[in-house]
């Protein structure tokens, strides 16, 4: 979800962007942008620039609206939780 959240927040980042804002690892950020790109979460979009790779992703629009879903069931739990206590 953290992957999620960042791209949630920001139109498109880049690979490095990413891995330094969430402290991860380059095999692990692979790892999970795949499983995301898999499941049409996120897109990956690869490049040049200053003659270097430069990789970036976007959420897609399925992961737009499963994003907006799952804060929604998050909202609704706090709101559940809140009325409760």
């Amino acid at each position: 979800m953290a992957i999620m959240s960042l791209l949630a927040s920001a139109r498109e980042m880049s690979f490095t962007e990413m891995r330094d804002a969430l402290n991860m690892t380059d095999g692990n950020l692979i790892t999970h942008i795949r499983t995301l790109q898999k499941t049409g979460y996120v897109s990956v979009a690869k490049s040049y620039h200053d003659n270097r790779p430069l990789t970036t992703c976007r959420l897609t629009e399925d992961g737009t609206n499963a994003f907006a879903g799952y804060v929604d069931l998050l909202e609704g739990i706090v709101k559940q939780a809140r009325k409760t206590h």
